[in-house]
């Protein structure tokens, strides 16, 4: 069942009819769907009209944006004299193009023979800013004119976004698809996208954008958008848009003998002045011709969608009253309409519905009208449910103004959070209502100045990652304010001053990691911010014993730097060089915060792993060496020295560290939720369901994207299983175990790209080709996550041991033969799952076990592909 709301008849003017006056009156009709039925003609007759004289007296189109996409420089429209700007300044990418000359004609608009094309970015979005900011309601009118501009003469196939909502694909072989879209929507944003998304099927194009501010009563909807599918100017000759219409709405020409369902219909048409003081502002031009029944008994009938319904009237003593009807129900869809002369009116009508597939509409006189029913045009719409909520705006401002502060070159356009799959590298996002930004990596990104003050607006941000740049004067105090903020590393910089004290507060009680270097003045001990207070507090003394206590001070200082320095050695000559600038505990405080090692929460090849409490209550889990292990210092340190230099939110964080001589223990952060094997294990009686389980695998891809390229050098883990995937209290997955993972060297040798090892990691999980060559590298990690993610899909272990031992590789691939994914996704799902997900995430899992490394994919591939697998379970 279809629904249909009809929001109200509006007055649109009056028009002399031979021997009387016409009103004619406006109809807004919804709809939830219609059938794709439109009559448009192809390029270049699109827009084909009699150049006429611009008349002088021209009323301003306000808050109008006109773009000619692919232009190099503005100019006014001959036609409308509308004022078309270059894209420049709207878009970073895209290739400027022309269409071909077969195509071009005296009659084709030049805003419709420029374009620009897309062959790089799976997303690429023009960012429109209009005056009026957001709560506006706004007609968005984008241009696809193709004209074979690359020679291939096929016309690509993409989808069009509205900011985070698929707005249409565009297809532009079909001879009856507009060359344009047109939606109507109240923006809840300042800045609105238009994004063009490469869905596989040619390089997306754009030739034109306009946007147009509308009365926020014109076109009266609560929620979503209107979508244009039909405007029509029935009888007319030409198309009908600005200066015509104030609103620059297009009204296209209705022939009426090229359709055969209106043969019944008798074009008229006038020359009197018309009168049209009403808000809808129908243009006069559209008013001057109409169609109208043969007599009374005969209903005026049209075959197709929802519509926007104009209807006029005869004066002079006749009356001209009728109903009007859909999909040929005898009961009228509102009390009959009935014009007076000289007169006009409004009514509102509830909602109704329809059974049929199919929409007609009918206008049928009644009993007491003397003249038959008239039309003069009408529109029609179906509305858009814009589901999806962007980015919360704060965020997305802050993103933007980052953007323009500091030149980041990367493809950050439109939404940086959403659709998932297209969300802005660099960034992790929470996806709650609206999204949030988490955590911001800009290491490595030659950023230059200061730290800049819209870092600040990211409220949400738990880690943020500014290593490894220019950057340059003191740390601002603001970044303390953040409230979510507990990792930020600021190594490889050039800033200077001391750290402020709220950070070191924070930096002592555990709740920031914070990673810096080249600091003076820094106090971490209350002994030193006591000498510092001292120092503040000192009075004036005679110049003899000033110089006395400084050289006193001067001897004793260089009596405490010996000693330090000689301890300092003696540890290094026996446990390594460990350099950390984390918190660093005593034994003593590790044996406190376990509670004399109360809690074993867990237990590796390092020894067991206690759950502790800090001073401040937080919880954390601390990893204590057993004598009995087999990794000694060397395995600690190499283990600590990682865990200190990387920061990413689907990282197992680092908090501090234990080195006392035999006494060795790591504190990371406490993962509520265990690991994702206990979750998957049959004895689970909580299931988790399919949506969580690709979130997972988002989570623990984006942890080894991160090892493997936004670590310099790149690291390769080694022991990627779903034991080494924890959970927090809200099933995030961090990725954990460093112990063994091991640093590419990158010094562009010929081995650079891997390393030489003895056998590392858990054997169901390692790479094939490590006991062919004995080398590890990237892949070798992307092959482990395949694994995972089999165990993800299935339920499974790695290996499979009822009725007998099986790897589970091995298990699924005859599954998978015989095409029954159904029975490869774990059975206690229950088949509440999307059938096209499951497969696009087998697909992705199988692709990731190639036995061959340089068929598997990389880490960036992979994330990209399983949030694409997330967004088709989450489609509606």
């Amino acid at each position: 069942m279809n629904l249909f709301k009809v929001i109200n008849i509006l007055p649109a003017g009056m028009i002399n009819m031979g021997n009387g006056h016409t009103l004619v009156l406006a109809v807004t009709l919804w709809l939830t769907f219609i059938p794709a039925i439109l009559a448009f003609r192809q390029y270049p007759d699109y827009h084909k009209q009699a150049r006429r004289k611009l008349s002088t007296d021209i009323p301003e189109l306000e808050g109008a944006i006109s773009i000619d996409c692919g232009a190099t420089e503005g100019y006014d429209d001959s036609d409308t004299a509308i004022f078309y700007k270059p894209d420049a300044g709207f878009i970073d990418t895209g290739n400027n193009m022309r269409i071909s000359s077969e195509f071009t004609s005296q009659y084709l608009p030049q805003w419709q023979t420029n374009l620009r094309s897309f062959p790089q970015g799976a997303r690429n979005c023009y960012t429109l800013k209009p005056e009026q900011g957001k709560n506006q309601n706004y007609m968005i009118r984008a241009y696809f004119v193709y004209g074979n501009y690359d020679g291939k003469n096929k016309p690509p196939v993409f989808d069009l976004y509205l900011g985070v909502n698929r707005w249409d694909t565009i297809e532009l072989e079909d001879p009856s698809d507009p060359p344009f879209r047109e939606i109507m929507h109240i923006s809840l944003t300042d800045n609105i996208d238009v994004c063009l998304v490469n869905t596989g099927s040619g390089i997306p194009f754009i030739s034109a954008l306009e946007l147009r501010l509308l009365n926020n009563s014109l076109y009266n909807f609560e929620s979503g958008a209107l979508q244009y599918v039909l405007r029509q100017n029935v009888n007319g000759e030409n198309s009908i848009r600005y200066p015509d219409d104030i609103y620059d709405r297009i009204w296209e020409p209705l022939q009426l003998p090229d359709l055969k369902n209106l043969d019944t219909w008798i074009p008229i048409s006038a020359q009197s002045t018309i009168d049209t003081n009403d808000y809808y502002h129908v243009p006069k031009q559209v008013l001057k011709t109409a169609a109208q029944a043969p007599n009374s008994s005969i209903p005026l009938s049209f075959y197709w969608g929802p519509f926007d319904d104009i209807f006029r009237d005869l004066g002079d003593g006749q009356v001209r009253e009728f109903n009007v009807s859909l999909n040929d129900h005898t009961n009228p869809v509102a009390e009959p309409i009935k014009l007076k002369y000289l007169s006009s009116l409004t009514k509102s009508v509830l909602t109704m519905s329809i059974e049929d597939t199919k929409l007609s509409f009918s206008l049928q006189a009644t009993n007491e009208s003397t003249v038959p029913p008239i039309l003069n045009a009408f529109e029609i719409f179906k509305p858009r449910m814009l589901l999806v909520k962007p980015t919360e705006p704060e965020d997305v401002k802050a993103m933007m103004d980052i953007k323009q502060v500091y030149g980041v070159i990367r493809n950050w356009q439109g939404d940086p959070c959403l659709p998932t799959y297209y969300s802005w590298e660099g960034l992790n996002c929470s996806y709650n209502d609206p999204p949030r930004i988490i955590s911001l990596n800009l290491a490595s990104n030659s950023l230059k100045g200061r730290i800049d003050s819209s870092l600040s607006n990211l409220k949400s941000i738990e880690s943020l990652d500014l290593s490894n740049n220019d950057l340059t004067g003191p740390v601002p105090d603001f970044l303390a304010q953040l409230p979510s903020l507990r990792i930020l590393n600021l190594t490889g910089n050039k800033l200077s001053g001391s750290i402020p004290q709220a950070f070191m507060e924070k930096v002592k009680n555990g709740s920031l990691q914070m990673s810096w270097d080249g600091y003076p003045n820094i106090c971490l001990s209350d002994s030193c911010e006591a000498n510092k207070k001292k120092k503040k507090k000192k009075k004036f003394v005679p110049l003899v014993a000033s110089i006395g206590a400084v050289l006193v001070l001067f001897f004793l200082c260089a009596l405490a730097f010996w000693h330090r320095k000689r301890r300092r050695q003696g540890e290094s000559n026996k446990s390594g060089s460990l350099k950390s600038k984390n918190q660093e505990f005593t034994y003593s405080e590790i044996v406190s915060i376990t509670n004399d090692f109360e809690t074993v929460i867990g237990e590796g090849g390092f020894g067991k792993v206690y759950l502790g409490t800090l001073k401040n209550g937080n919880q954390v889990a601390v990893k204590v060496r057993s004598p009995s292990s087999n990794q000694g210092p060397k395995e600690f340190q190499s283990e600590a020295q990682l865990l200190v230099r990387v920061h990413h939110t689907n990282l197992v964080s680092f908090i501090g560290y234990c080195n006392k001589g035999t006494h060795m223990a790591i504190v990371y952060e406490y993962m509520a939720n265990g690991n994702l094997r206990h979750h998957l294990s049959e004895t689970n009686a909580n299931v988790l369901n399919w949506q969580k389980r690709l979130q997972i695998a988002i989570d623990a891809a984006q942890g080894l994207e991160y090892l493997h390229y936004g670590c310099r050098p790149p690291i390769i883990h080694r022991d990627m299983k779903s034991t080494n995937i924890l959970l927090n209290e809200r099933l995030q997955g961090k990725i954990a175990d460093f112990g063994l993972s091991r640093i590419l060297k990158n010094d562009g040798g010929p081995d650079d790209s891997h390393i030489y090892t003895d056998a590392a990691g858990t054997p169901a999980y390692i790479d094939p080709e490590y006991h062919l060559t004995g080398k590890f590298d990237k892949r070798s990690d992307v092959y482990s996550f395949g694994v995972v993610m089999l165990e993800l899909i299935t339920g499974h272990r790695a290996v499979i041991r009822s009725p007998q031992a099986i790897h589970i590789i091995k298990w699924v691939r005859p599954i998978i033969g015989r095409g029954d994914v159904q029975n490869v996704v774990d059975q206690r799902l229950q088949g509440d799952f999307s059938i096209n997900s499951a497969w696009r995430a087998v697909e992705i899992a199988m692709s990731c076990v190639q036995s061959t490394a340089i068929q598997r994919p990389d880490m960036s591939q992979v994330v990209a592909e399983l949030k694409e697998c997330l967004a088709i379970e989450m489609a509606p």
